[in-house]
């Protein structure tokens, strides 16, 4: 849908985001969630945001840290209700919701913000052919479980994140995002993600460190997930 005396602003059209792949949608979440995460990491080293980055962009304003804890906030409130709406092909509040949050809050959260290790572990996966089966927001998904492990955050919030993921149905295993878990990848992802955002996060982190989060947090999911079953 267009605005019919602008064409250069676009409406948000409910029904294509609801007649599109679920996936799709499911995908969007999984790259919201590192929205707050890469926020707090951000914050805690007072980088610069995206604006006007090239000139060495801008502090972060509280307003831009609320939208990220409101994203974050509504993916844990609407997600799944969210992704079961538009399963059956039904526009509720919730999927609503959970579109505001996937385009607008996580957008003006992450430009006013900048992102940190997830989105480094999400660009590391890409080095892998393999991880080209799998969409951005999968490997996102993966990578805020690995940027909480390497943060060393408290377990319930580490829990809180998974659950999400397994909720909606996000890969966040190596195996589900078609890598194959040995050491030689996981080097190989390790060593791509030091060209991103490392440097957003409120301590140094060498390659070695990425390397045992990743596979640390990989292990921990499977764990996680028999305890669950």
């Amino acid at each position: 849908m267009w605005y019919p005396k602008n064409p250069d602003l676009v409406l948000v059209d409910l029904d294509v985001i609801i007649k599109a792949p679920i996936r799709f949608l499911v995908a969007g979440m999984g790259d919201a969630l590192s929205t707050y995460f890469e926020a707090r990491a951000n914050q805690e080293s007072d980088s610069p945001n995206y604006v006007n980055y090239e000139d060495g962009g801008y502090k972060r304003t509280q307003a831009a840290m609320a939208l990220t804890a409101l994203s974050y906030k509504i993916l844990l409130e609407d997600g799944l209700k969210a992704k079961v709406a538009a399963e059956n092909g039904v526009c509720t509040q919730a999927l609503e919701n959970i579109i505001e949050a996937n385009i607008l809050l996580s957008g003006l959260g992450f430009e006013n913000t900048a992102c940190a290790g997830a989105h480094s572990i999400a660009n590391g996966l890409a080095a892998l052919s393999s991880s080209h089966k799998t969409l951005h927001g999968e490997k996102v998904a993966f990578g805020v479980i690995c940027q909480l492990v390497i943060e060393n955050r408290p377990t319930e919030e580490l829990n809180s994140a998974i659950d999400f993921c397994l909720s909606i149905g996000l890969p966040i295993t190596l195996e589900e995002l078609k890598v194959e878990a040995t050491g030689v990848n996981i080097r190989i992802i390790a060593e791509a993600s030091r060209a991103f955002n490392w440097l957003s996060e409120p301590f140094s982190v060498t390659s070695d460190m990425v390397y045992d989060a990743i596979f640390a947090a990989d292990r921990y999911v499977l764990h996680y997930k028999k305890l669950k079953a």
